[in-house]
């Protein structure tokens, strides 16, 4: 049973914090009522229809999580983290099999940099923070997390359909298992590498990831990149990269991001998958943001007629008050090729819209 765990973690976070010792649960609750044309409650392709549905996560994904470090002295500090994620429309967990799936890791923070182990985001994530035009929102259906950051390249009438790198699951690398990460700022300098052990006896490679990422940041533009090599139990390699950049001029925020992968999925069979993505941000009032964004993504695979899909995100964003803000969200999406699929017998709406008023809400 996982409640002891649960009551254990908690317990654990409501120990008062001594003079050089935090330990803080955090989290963010967001739901929203979310009305779909061609979509079903999934957001995958239906054919011609209204669904309504309550939406968890669609400006930020709910979740909850426990930090803390602890100084050791010389600058040195032990840290950790724990979070999971969950649904708040009907209050389960965002992957049943685990407690904390989107982070599980403990380190160090040194002079010379960080060292985490544990469970991760993969550094194609950690790239684009400050570089996806939508900042990261909508995480189940922004592109870039989706099939740059290869949290679910499944889509359409084909997918990778195994498992590359230690996620534990098909089509879902975005976060690894059993990583070492290292992070080092210097100056506006900030680079990463990371190796995910695949654990697999006598084959170091199998089910394996490692990778680099560099960023440059100054207080008006940054540029953001990594790239990659993950390989599946059978040695298969996925390689993939992403680069971007973001400027600010004035009171608006320009983003943009390109990234590409290419996987070996069997003996002469390959998928390519490109991904380009730009858009723009504004405050156009007192805690009143605006933010829109295009993503284009194509892919070809062996076997397989070229397909992809463009998708538009329209964003407005009030905050309330320091942790609460509520929003309303748009998106509209155009499929290519044959990635709309079939539902039964029936083809599949070749456009999807969706419209959502939502309120997250940060703990």
């Amino acid at each position: 049973m996982r409640h002891p765990s649960i009551f254990a973690a908690l317990l654990a976070a409501s120990i008062p914090c001594f003079a050089q010792t935090s330990v803080n649960l955090y989290g963010i609750v967001d739901v929203g009522l979310r009305s779909l044309n061609g979509l079903s409650a999934n957001n995958t392709p239906l054919p011609s229809g209204t669904v309504n549905s309550v939406a968890s996560g669609v400006d930020n994904t709910s979740r909850w999580g426990i930090r803390g470090q602890e100084a050791l002295g010389g600058g040195w500090n032990a840290v950790f983290r724990l979070e999971g994620g969950m649904n708040a429309d009907n209050g389960t967990q965002a992957k049943t099999d685990r407690l904390f799936d989107r982070q599980a890791w403990a380190g160090l923070e040194t002079p010379y940099g960080t060292v985490a182990l544990g469970r991760q985001p993969n550094l194609i994530s950690d790239a684009l923070i400050p570089v996806d035009p939508i900042g990261k929102r909508f995480a189940s259906y922004n592109p870039n997390i989706n099939v740059a950051g290869l949290s679910n390249t499944k889509f359409g009438t084909h997918a990778f359909g195994t498992q590359y790198g230690p996620s534990g699951y098909a089509d879902n690398f975005y976060r690894l298992d059993n990583t070492i990460k290292y992070t080092a700022t210097v100056g506006a300098w900030q680079a990463r590498a990371a190796y995910s052990a695949g654990e697999v006896a006598g084959d170091a490679d199998a089910s394996s990831a490692q990778g680099v990422a560099l960023a440059y940041q100054r207080p008006d533009w940054t540029v953001s990149g990594a790239t990659m090599r993950l390989r599946s139990r059978e040695g298969l390699p996925l390689d993939a990269w992403s680069l971007g950049a973001a400027v600010r001029v004035d009171a608006w925020q320009f983003k943009a991001n390109a990234a590409r992968n290419t996987a070996d999925t069997g003996p002469g069979q390959t998928v390519h998958q490109r991904i380009l993505s730009a858009g723009v941000n504004r405050a156009i009032g007192p805690g009143l943001l605006l933010t829109a964004a295009w993503y284009g993504v194509r892919r070809d695979a062996t076997g397989h007629v070229d397909d992809g899909f463009d998708r538009e995100f329209l964003f407005l964003e009030k905050s309330l008050a320091p942790r609460t803000t509520a929003y309303v969200e748009a998106d509209y999406t155009t499929w290519r090729g044959d990635a709309a699929g079939t539902t039964g017998s029936h083809p599949n709406d070749r456009h999807g819209a969706g419209l959502t008023l939502g309120l997250m809400q940060k703990f």
